[in-house]
């Protein structure tokens, strides 16, 4: 039995929810546990409930929307993703995960349709770690991969902790960590890569994600005058940044990985004072986790080398994700689904790192793909097509349904 999704009330929702935080540049702005996050929540809460769906949260502000199944014994087929956004977030990064989650089960209210399994629909709490490090905290912390009391103990740049945040919008749950388990777990998101829009490909069947690693460095040298201090008698933090991160460039583009320095400050800047200190932040990724080792290797070497001599260097690794291969029974699903639909598809590594990544290594999960334009993400120019949004959430369904049983 064909069941459709409704593809312009989809395509309204998305368009509907991009007001909450939206920003003159046509993106969204929409940091975990802040004002317009909560407004998202109680947004997303109401209309679940509305579809005779269960709400809870857990104590880190996750959302669990439980759609009953025939069955109430099993353990339900999960899917969805995150609300939150980058500081310069578009309206489908994580959102169409979560969008598409609620579609399926509008499309089931309205058919009157109960399958076998429970299906449970998430909004995971500050995926992107835009305002609180490390990103993808809630699932790490669900699936055991990070203790919950550094998740809660993170600061923002204005030394609100999450935990603080929390309570301030309303979302500290009392539904206790991991008390949900999950049969398996479906998410649907935007590739955030070129490579489906160039092949003209609509659906991309996710086989898993490379490793990601995240460091914090410090470099402190000497704040010294700018006009009566020799080059050669200088303790220059940011010329030691800029030195290390070059080499870091040559590395990365030696080993086939990719390095970013998302953040880079000098605190008490002036612009006649040699920089007596510099923070930046390093994210390095690669699918082998032989590779981010020998990465990290080079790393400490590096900080200890002559290029940092005159300066003391610290770093600290905040996160490691590594390396995952998603569940081939789910891939099979996917598959299964798009073959139902006719779609053009094609399997694809995820460059990002993403809330499945922590699932799976505690349930079979799998992701799907659709195109964005230009590969273009966490950008107010972010784009996809409405047919793409429709045929992303149409495999979500079948696929969900093949699993759960009706």
């Amino acid at each position: 039995m064909a069941i459709d999704i409704n593809a312009a009330r989809l395509w309204e929702t998305i368009l509907e929810t991009a007001r909450v935080g939206g920003t003159d540049e046509g993106g969204v702005r929409r940091l975990a546990l802040s004002q317009e996050d909560k407004t998202i929540r109680d947004w997303f809460c109401a209309e679940c409930e509305k579809l005779g769906a269960h709400v809870e949260v857990d104590t880190l502000g996750t959302i669990f929307a439980h759609y009953p199944g025939r069955s109430s014994d099993a353990k339900p087929v999960a899917m969805g993703s995150h609300l939150d956004t980058q500081p310069t977030g578009g309206k489908f990064d994580g959102i169409l995960g979560v969008l598409a989650g609620l579609e399926v089960l509008r499309t089931l209210s309205e058919n009157n349709i109960t399958p076998e399994k429970p299906i449970v629909l998430v909004d995971w709490t500050n995926e992107e770690g835009a305002r609180f490090a490390p990103s993808m905290g809630s699932s790490a912390a669900f699936a055991n991969v990070l203790p919950v009391e550094e998740i809660l103990s993170a600061k923002d740049r204005n030394g609100i902790t999450f935990e603080e945040a929390l309570e301030e919008i309303g979302y500290r749950g009392d539904l206790p960590l991991g008390k949900v388990e999950f049969d398996s777990m479906f998410e649907l998101h935007i590739e955030q890569g070129p490579i489906l829009e160039a092949e003209e490909t609509t659906i991309g069947i996710v086989t898993g994600a490379q490793g990601m690693r995240w460091y914090d460095i410090s470099i402190k040298g000497m704040a010294a005058h700018a006009g009566t201090t020799p080059m050669h008698l200088r303790r220059d933090a940011f010329m030691t940044a800029a030195e290390l991160s070059l080499e870091l460039r040559r590395m990365a583009l030696d080993a086939g990985a990719n390095v970013t320095i998302g953040e880079f400050s000098i605190p008490h800047a002036s612009r006649n004072v040699i920089p007596g200190e510099v923070n930046l932040t390093l994210d390095i990724r690669h699918p082998e986790e032989a590779v981010l080792n020998r990465l990290e290797q080079a790393l400490d070497k590096l900080c200890s080398s002559e290029i940092t001599a005159t300066t003391d260097v610290t770093v600290r690794r905040i996160l490691d994700s590594a390396p995952i291969v998603f569940d081939e029974t789910c891939i099979d699903l996917v598959e299964q689904a798009i073959e139902q639909r006719q779609f053009s598809s094609r399997r694809i590594l995820s460059g990002a790192g993403h809330d499945s990544v922590n699932i799976s290594r505690i349930a079979p999960t799998v992701m799907i793909f659709v195109p964005c334009m230009k590969g273009i993400s966490h950008n107010p120019a972010e784009s996809i097509t409405a047919e793409d949004a429709a045929a992303g959430a149409q495999v979500l369904l079948d696929a969900v349904l093949l699993r759960a049983g009706i």
